[in-house]
């Protein structure tokens, strides 16, 4: 999915110590834009927060009724530095990428995108798709990681009964299941159920920072002694430390969650539009081979890279691959910032 508002402001967001084992992070609304503007709910990044372990996107969207949103439509469109993963509850996706990887996306299953140093996609939902309902997330690579070559897999994640509810571990390890995904970092995605008046105890990894998106139904969180109310769409926080955690839905209502995690990401970053980068001037780059590779805009230093094979740091070119014929016009980039943008942490 492209990051269609720009705000650096958001991106800007320096580390939040709370004294609380759980924090509450809540949503605000964005338009993917078009005139039929498809709206998300939008979690991280936000002022209060950057990040949660390497996690630094998190889009909730739906349940829509197409008819009305439009549905998913977003064309090929660049990305650096991160890795995508797309979640379903209802509704199926086409994606296509620059790698050579194309699939539909369904419920109860997971697709992963690494990006490297440039991978470029498209996604629509599919025209058998009524109603889309599901999640869209990102987590940065680390500088060992974010310069290799872009990948993409899906796996069909499979359901663990727990007593109180359901457990579906996509990426990572999570209540006795270790999924396949090959993610390049330690990376957690999970979806947990609980059942109405019921609590689902899950064993977390201490090292992580966690992540609690709340889908559906009121959650509590419980650590230790703490308990927190999360709202639908709200996303909770919890500090590294704990190694247990029991979720619980309320008498009259289910809960559908997800749950994220990973080390805490000690670099800082520059998150701008579809890119993650370490400088401004390295955003001003992808920008630029961007614009170029897609014929908007001219540059006499990706003209050199189409002659070389390869740009001045190596980057093969085409930095974000070659795309099948007969596709949508790609999404070019919006405009820069008048200002630099400074590299956050947490």
């Amino acid at each position: 999915m492209t990051n269609p508002e720009i705000d650096p402001a958001e991106y800007e967001c320096a580390h939040v110590t709370c004294a609380e084992a759980v924090d509450v992070i809540t949503p605000r609304d964005v338009p993917l834009g078009g005139p039929r503007a498809m709206r998300v709910r939008r979690t991280l990044p936000q002022r209060k927060r950057s990040l949660i372990g390497p996690w630094c996107f998190v889009d909730h969207f739906g349940p829509d009724e197409v008819s009305e949103s439009g549905g998913m439509a977003v064309a090929r469109h660049p990305h650096t530095g991160l890795a995508t993963v797309t979640l379903l509850f209802e509704g199926e996706i086409d994606h296509i990428d620059s790698t050579g990887f194309t699939n539909t996306v369904r419920p109860a299953e997971v697709n992963l995108m690494v990006a490297g140093s440039g991978v470029s996609h498209s996604e629509f939902s599919t025209d058998e798709t009524s109603r889309l309902h599901g999640v869209q997330l990102w987590y940065a690579l680390p500088e060992a990681q974010r310069h290799g070559p872009a990948a993409s897999q899906h796996h069909v994640s499979e359901v663990v009964e727990r007593a109180g509810g359901t457990v579906r571990t996509h990426l990572g390890r999570l209540a006795g299941l270790t999924s396949p995904v090959d993610t390049r970092v330690p990376a957690l995605a999970g979806e947990v159920t609980v059942t109405a008046g019921q609590g689902v105890d899950l064993d977390l990894e201490a090292s992580f920072e966690h992540g609690i998106l709340v889908d559906s139904g009121t959650l509590t969180v419980v650590v230790g002694e703490h308990r927190q109310t999360v709202a639908p769409a709200e996303l909770a926080h919890l500090p590294v430390g704990p190694t247990s955690i029991r979720l619980e839905a309320a008498d009259d209502e289910p809960v559908r969650a997800i749950l994220i995690g990973g080390q805490p990401f000690e670099e800082r970053i520059v998150m701008w539009w579809n890119f993650v980068g370490r400088s401004h001037d390295e955003i001003v780059a992808h920008r630029e081979a961007w614009q170029a590779e897609i014929g908007v805009e001219s540059s006499a230093t990706v003209a050199a890279a189409a002659d070389d094979g390869s740009y001045a740091d190596g980057t093969i070119y085409p930095q974000f691959g070659h795309f099948p014929p007969g596709q949508p016009t790609p999404l070019p980039a919006p405009p820069l910032p008048t200002v630099r943008i400074k590299p956050r942490g947490q």
